[in-house]
């Protein structure tokens, strides 16, 4: 997970010091050991899709943009995963939701299913981001957004989301 996060840095870091070739080596071979340390079936499909699409558009396309599409395709990822939780229920934010209580209301799962679907249009929007920064800014440009404000964006909304959540399953319960 540690990796994941750090991937930005890394490839940045990366580009500046080595050949494309042989960082696009080493991270495909990070992503492959994530695939075995990997206990989820979603996950490992996520990764087996990254790990292609960062092959194949490093080996067609340019090595620099294969290197860096990684982010995005983690969005992708999250964005099947989010999308296929609606219509194979429970959605995610229920599963988190049970998670502390079990008995969930109709107004609380309604609720759910409205923030899957806050989820789903962020990860689109960071996605797409992502992609822009990807294909058109520079590398500096790519890892402060990718390394740096999708992060902070995306705890932003997950915190925001648990204090909602917290307060709207208090008062579900007391009433």
């Amino acid at each position: 997970m540690l990796l994941s996060v750090c991937y930005p840095f890394i490839v940045y870091w990366g580009l500046q010091h080595h050949d494309f070739q042989n960082l696009l080596l080493l991270l495909l071979l990070v992503l492959i050991l994530r695939y075995w340390l990997a206990t989820e079936r979603r996950e490992r499909t996520v990764i087996i899709f990254t790990v292609l699409a960062v092959g194949l558009i490093s080996w067609l396309v340019d090595g620099q943009v294969g290197l860096k599409i990684y982010p995005v395709m983690i969005n992708v990822g999250f964005l099947a995963v989010f999308v296929h939780s609606l219509y194979f229920p429970p959605n995610i934010i229920e599963r988190f939701a049970r998670l502390s209580e079990p008995n969930l209301s109709p107004k609380m799962l309604s609720y759910t299913h409205k923030v899957t679907w806050v989820w789903i249009g962020f990860f689109l929007l960071n996605g797409s981001i992502s992609t822009a920064t990807t294909l058109w800014a520079t590398n500096e440009i790519w890892v402060f957004y990718n390394g740096f404000i999708a992060y902070i964006l995306m705890g932003s909304l997950f915190a925001g989301e648990w204090l909602v959540r917290r307060y709207r399953l208090k008062i579900t319960s007391n009433g």
